[in-house]
């Protein structure tokens, strides 16, 4: 009798296991970095594994060094516009928006705005939130 009911329990199991890491663990976000050029600036974004809720987004930008960048998260097919978060400087050349918050998963635009001594610029780099 217990042989039985010990069987049934490790393939129940081992079932639940594969559909959590499936549903969370399997699905998880993964890092990404791209890069574009706008007039004389060379900017890399990068994400650390972008999720719902708060993200650290890094911009490093080659050429004339801006005075101010921003990053602006859209998602378009949704009608979602979240206001334009500062990023700070990290570094020469290396700025960080810390806590941009996204609110759902799915299809984003992240607008990245430069305003510095080779005039102003915009790049926009496609972000998927899992």
């Amino acid at each position: 009798m217990k042989r039985p009911t010990l069987l049934i329990t490790v393939v129940v199991l081992v079932v639940a296991a594969g559909a959590a890491w499936l549903l969370w663990g399997g699905s998880g976000a993964k890092p990404t970095t791209q890069q574009a050029t706008s007039g004389p600036y060379t900017v890399q974004f990068s994400a650390d594994q972008p999720r719902i809720g708060g993200n650290t987004f890094a911009v490093a930008v080659t050429g004339p060094a801006p005075d101010a960048v921003t990053v602006a998260p859209v998602m378009a097919q949704m009608g979602h516009a979240l206001a334009p978060v500062p990023a700070g400087p990290d570094g020469p050349g290396h700025f960080r928006a810390p806590d941009v918050g996204l609110p759902m998963s799915g299809q984003w635009e992240i607008t990245v705005s430069l305003q510095g001594p080779g005039g102003p610029a915009q790049v926009v780099f496609p972000l998927l939130v899992k």
